[in-house]
């Protein structure tokens, strides 16, 4: 500051407030919460999880019967595959429907539909990673799909 320390609180509050006041809305800011709904996810002290919301609407998602109804349930339950083992594996019957000319709707399709759907009620919670420990990596794979998990302390 050219005039010294004199006014610093001031002075940055005042700037603080010119910058801030064209995006910033009262309404819109949260302070003191224990966790915050982010983007379709629940983020806290414990990790991130995915918005419960989110996954009841996934669960009253009904068959669909057409194709722009499958791609928007796979759509929907694709955002949260990273807390969803196995995801590519279970989606797959319903991924070979998306094919041209290929929606047939099959036993197998309900059977890998109420499976996607169980799966996303169950997911667990992200942690970020510790540098400071080892990682592990657990990879396997089918004829249908890939599985790679990096962890931590098992």
């Amino acid at each position: 500051m050219s005039f010294g320390f004199t006014n610093v609180p001031a002075t940055f509050q005042g700037l603080m407030n010119d910058i801030f006041k064209l995006f910033l809305r009262k309404s819109k800011c949260k302070f003191g919460l224990e966790e915050i709904d982010y983007l379709g996810h629940v983020i806290s002290a414990k990790g991130v999880r995915a918005d419960p919301s989110k996954l009841a609407a996934m669960l009253e998602w009904p068959i669909p019967g057409s194709l722009k109804a499958l791609r928007g349930f796979l759509g929907l339950t694709g955002y949260y595959r990273k807390f969803i083992k196995n995801y590519g594996t279970i989606a797959t019957p319903l991924t070979n429907l998306l094919k041209k000319n290929a929606f047939v709707w099959s036993d197998i399709a309900t059977q890998a539909f109420s499976k996607l759907k169980k799966a996303v009620t169950e997911p667990p919670i992200l942690r970020l990673p510790g540098f400071s420990k080892a990682f592990t990596i657990e990879c396997d794979a089918s004829n249908v799909g890939l599985w790679v998990v990096l962890m931590q302390e098992g």
